[in-house]
């Protein structure tokens, strides 16, 4: 039997806030929730925000004012909903009013430029055309007879000036010993104790079930660390006048978030991976991980990705490309000279680029025997992932043919799993949808010609860039929370952020609602992802309902009972942690050389390795895979 790859935990955090327990989702279609769900988001992001605070068993402000539970909405309704989803760029980023930045000048003057400076402080070598003559010890005279170029810092109006942010106030950093740690890693260690923590179980609890070597962890980001922690301080430095530190290089490269969770929160010593495929990372990750389990090689993943770059230098390169939604674009489209930086990422409608996010996100997978033995909660299961190029290319940014190939490769599996009804009616699409006037038409004709293909009408479509912007590698991770959302609240979030679908958009079979829609249970998702360089991927989503139900017939009416047992017990430790994290007490799990292990201690037999930690062998390979050519 080919093993079932379950999601049974996700977390992580992006600019709608906290994605376990569906907080992030949440917070998009906020005003489609019930009255109960609507307070308890407000509640848990105003304490992801540190608006407020949970204190000896209350809720209270900065001054230490007791706040009633059922007055933060009134009270800070408001400020929690500017503080999230896209929004003008925060100074804690950079300001972009005044963006800093060195210009070039070439000075001429009548007179030869005289002045004094200290020794050390002149270049090396000296110009030739410098007089230089010393006056006292450690201090010279420099005469330049010719022209003097320098560079002075001053400041631009920077075009582009709305991103996708963590909501304001959350400082992932501050909720551990973040050790000069990039943004990017902080977030990831908050992303995937959330994971962990949402699943039920303890790490150690899990592990323990299985051989150290059945644990994978694939991850990545796509520009590495970009913040002066990590590769940010190894390119600017020097040229800032200040020191690469020992740090800078090591802490930016992009397989860091993998090497992150192995070494600080889950003690892996098993398979570790890292794919970049641009704006299709979170999948190729997700790839490995399904292909794996499926293979029997490894039974519990942590999968994810993480970018957090919102720099002036990465918003200038993209901008540069006229990739990016900036000012004057935004201007014309609404033709009032106003920029509304809340609505700069607009899907399949009138739009003039996409909007840059920041966003970490990690999903919890284990083999369907697995979930069954320890009553794992199960979220969706993933079928397969696809990715594909697009053959020659004239442009390396430009769409091409592999998405038709993923879409549909993942469409007829889905139909072979859940059937042609479920796939006609109960089927939609999480839209790579980047908001740029390219996209809106390539990938709209190629749902609309697979759905001709299918015999698909009305098919569901959203977009989560429209709400929480690219987060570049953790886009489609983004993506796959709002799945998972859907399934959970019955609740398609619609494009909002447009007054309606653009003209020229092949929306004949497609549903691309502008407001958000309560929906019947939905039996599949399709995650689609179309990244620079023709990296392709569609990942087939199957609902926990449905899920459940292909483990039912698998296992039986007997083993199934024993599972719903386990369940409920798991189902109470998951809703502990939700109560305390939405009070703003995460557990952050950071293992900073805590069990460590001793290479002494490691015992090495001909049929297996024991090691230090963990209770289960490692067992060695004992059968010839390649028998019938030897």
């Amino acid at each position: 039997m080919t093993a079932l790859p379950l999601i049974v935990g996700m977390g992580g955090i992006n600019a709608a806030g906290r994605t376990s327990f569906h907080q992030g989702f949440r917070r998009i279609v906020i005003e489609k929730l019930t009255a109960e769900a609507r307070l308890e988001t407000y509640v848990g992001l105003a304490t992801l925000m540190n608006i407020l605070t949970f204190k000896d068993g209350q809720l209270v402000d900065e001054h230490d004012n007791v706040v009633a539970t059922a007055d933060v909405e009134k009270l800070y309704g408001e400020q929690i909903l500017n503080g999230t989803l896209i929004r003008k760029i925060e100074k804690n980023h950079f300001d972009v009013d005044a963006t800093v930045c060195h210009q070039r000048m070439s000075m001429k003057a009548e007179q030869p430029a005289v002045f004094q400076i200290k020794t050390k402080e002149l270049p090396k070598p000296v110009p030739r055309s410098w007089i230089v003559t010393e006056l006292e010890k450690g201090l010279v005279s420099v005469e330049i007879p010719d022209v003097l170029e320098v560079k002075h810092n001053t400041h631009r109006d920077n075009p582009i000036k709305a991103a996708g942010q963590f909501p304001t106030g959350f400082e992932p950093g501050k909720l551990y010993n973040s050790r000069y740690q990039p943004r990017g890693l902080q977030a990831t260690i908050f992303g995937a104790a959330d994971a962990i923590h949402s699943t039920g179980f303890s790490w150690d609890e899990i592990v323990n079930h299985i051989s150290p070597d059945e644990v994978g962890t694939y991850s990545a980001s796509i520009l590495g660390q970009v913040q002066g922690e990590g590769l940010g301080g190894m390119f600017q430095n020097r040229l800032k006048g200040d020191r690469v530190t020992t740090k800078n290089l090591a802490l930016g490269l992009n397989s860091m978030s993998t090497d992150f969770i192995n070494a600080y929160v889950t003690g892996s010593v098993g398979t570790t991976f890292t794919a970049t495929g641009a704006c299709a990372t979170f999948l190729y990750n997700l790839k490995a991980a399904v292909n794996d389990i499926q293979a029997g090689r490894v039974r519990l993943a942590i999968v994810g990705s993480n970018d957090c770059a919102i720099s002036p230098e990465v918003i200038e390169g993209f901008g540069n490309m006229s990739a990016l939604a900036n000012e004057e674009g935004l201007k014309k489209l609404d033709g009032n000279g106003i920029a509304d930086h809340r609505r700069t990422s607009r899907p399949f409608g009138d739009n003039c680029g996409f909007t840059i996010g920041e966003g970490a996100q990690f999903v919890v997978i284990m083999d369907d025997a697995l979930a069954i033995e320890m009553g794992a909660k199960v979220m969706a299961s993933v079928a397969d992932v696809f990715t594909n190029a697009d053959g020659i290319k004239k442009s390396i940014t430009a769409p091409g043919p592999g998405n038709y190939i993923t879409m549909a490769k993942s469409v007829a599996l889905a139909q072979t799993i859940v059937g042609e009804e479920s796939l006609q009616k109960r089927s939609f699409i999480l839209a790579h949808g980047s908001s740029t006037p390219q996209n809106r038409v390539t990938e709209s004709q190629i749902y609309d010609r697979i759905a001709q293909a299918f015999d698909i009408t009305e098919w569901p479509i959203t977009a989560p860039k429209a709400f929480v912007g690219h987060t570049l590698g953790s886009a489609s991770g983004d993506q796959l929370a709002v799945a998972l959302g859907v399934f959970s609240h019955n609740i398609m979030p619609g494009v909002t952020t447009i007054d309606k679908v653009a003209a020229d958009v092949f929306d004949q079979r497609l549903n691309i609602s502008t407001e958000h829609r309560h929906c019947q249970d939905m039996d599949v998702a399709f995650i689609n992802s179309k990244g620079f360089g023709g990296n392709n991927s569609t990942a087939t989503i199957i609902s926990p309902n449905k899920t459940l139900a292909m483990m039912s017939k698998r296992y039986g009416d007997e083993v199934m009972t024993s599972y719903r047992e386990k369940l409920s017990r798991v189902e109470l430790v998951q809703q502990q942690y939700q109560q305390k994290a939405d009070l703003g007490q995460f557990d952050i799990i950071y293992k900073f050389g805590d069990g460590l292990i001793n290479d002494a201690d490691i015992e090495i037999s001909a049929d297996g390795i024991t090691m230090p930690n963990f209770e289960q062998i490692i067992d060695l390979p004992k059968t010839n895979p390649f028998d019938d050519m030897v």
